[in-house]
């Protein structure tokens, strides 16, 4: 275990030429970032889940209700015990010799077996309600640690020039500012990484899964070879987006379409100067170059940039994605429907109820519902990303 351990933490590949672990260990003049303050992370983690759990049932949950936000969920299927079983015992998404065979069974036209079956699929999706208490938490989160990190920041020489993130390393002491804010930040994304499974799911589950994974090595590697400093700067660039992306989300679950609107413009404007702009100007450039000028080669300073370029690529992504919803928002005058949508819809839906295949059937459609029920664009959020 032993020479594992050694080979693991080998100096070489994680810290620049002429700089050991001891010069970061913590002495009585100075405080270093050590590998085992990340422990705490783990009991904080626990902390800041229950404390949303508190916050979305005491606070959340009657302000949305204040708000008159949707309590009930997505439009329920028709009872049918024949389209129950196969639905939970067999599939939720029959193929085409299923829904024939069945269509013979109940004597239903395919049509509305697929209907019921989407319904079915969204009645178990999570309400307008949990959703907005969901959103309500991230938005409180990311203002008072995008404010937190801002107010740190300003009094900090690296914010206004990044090659101050490099200048006499590694003796960089830790202030307790910045050890809380790195705790802190860590703590949020590991209980998004786990609450994730619990939490309204989207279609780019997989992709947010990965963003946080990838977060969470960076935070953990920065923090532990000290470069504490460009760490800092990218979690509060990160931050200020979704602050505005949960602000947009809430008006959409409060039927505010027009501030909505705005916001998520406001949204993709900030979203993509952050990240297309700023971000590889001032973050990867640093990295990139400054570093490389300060410090030199060394193996880590490729897992760092590679890191890094990964989360540019998610930002490429997403910007996609909110590129496509501004462009429909302007050419027709109101936000469209999210592409990562977690209800399901069909424009074919004129009604809820079976339909027979004999033409003299007396059972009808009943009302012109559909399962949308998204009410807009931001239903799972076009980014539900904190970054």
């Amino acid at each position: 275990m032993a020479g594992i351990l050694a080979w693991f933490w080998n100096e070489r590949f994680w810290l620049p030429h002429n700089v050991t672990w001891a010069d970061l260990q913590s002495t009585e003049e100075a405080t270093f970032p050590q590998a085992e303050d990340l422990y705490l992370a783990c009991p904080l983690a626990f902390c800041i889940f229950m404390i949303r759990m508190l916050f979305e049932r005491f606070i959340a949950k009657p302000c949305a209700l204040g708000l008159k936000v949707q309590a009930n969920g997505p439009q329920k299927a028709q009872p049918n015990a024949i389209l129950e079983k196969v639905f939970t015992a067999i599939t939720k998404h029959p193929d085409e010799k299923r829904l024939e065979g069945l269509s013979k069974q109940l004597d239903w036209d395919v049509r509305s077996i697929q209907r019921w079956f989407r319904q079915r699929r969204n009645q178990e999706k999570p309400s307008t309600l949990t959703k907005f208490c969901e959103s309500m938490w991230r938005f409180t989160f990311y203002l008072y640690i995008f404010t937190y990190g801002v107010r740190f920041l300003k009094k900090t020489p690296w914010l206004w020039n990044t090659r101050q993130c490099w200048n006499g390393y590694p003796n960089q002491p830790l202030t307790p500012d910045l050890h809380y804010y790195y705790l802190v930040e860590l703590s949020f994304y590991w209980s998004l990484m786990f609450s994730q499974f619990i939490d309204v799911r989207r279609k780019d589950f997989v992709i947010m899964f990965t963003h946080h994974v990838v977060t969470v090595i960076l935070i953990t590697f920065s923090y532990i070879t000290n470069l504490t400093r460009v760490g800092s700067l990218t979690m509060c660039l990160h931050d200020m987006a979704d602050i505005v992306l949960e602000a947009a989300k809430m008006a959409n679950y409060c039927k505010c379409q027009k501030l909505s609107d705005f916001l998520f413009l406001s949204f993709a404007i900030v979203f993509i100067v952050s990240r297309l702009g700023i971000y590889p100007l001032w973050i990867l450039n640093t990295t990139l170059f400054e570093l490389y000028e300060a410090l030199g080669n060394f193996p880590a300073w490729w897992v760092l940039n590679m890191l890094l370029a990964l989360l540019q690529v998610l930002h490429c992504f997403w910007s996609y994605l909110i590129i496509k919803a501004a462009y429909k928002a302007i050419s027709k005058g109101k936000v469209a429907k999210d592409d990562r949508s977690d209800i399901e819809s069909s424009s074919d839906e004129e009604g809820t109820g079976p339909r027979s295949k004999t033409p003299h059937s007396n059972i009808t459609t009943n009302g012109t519902g559909g399962a949308n029920g998204t009410n807009g664009y931001l239903s799972g959020g076009t980014c539900s990303e904190e970054h």
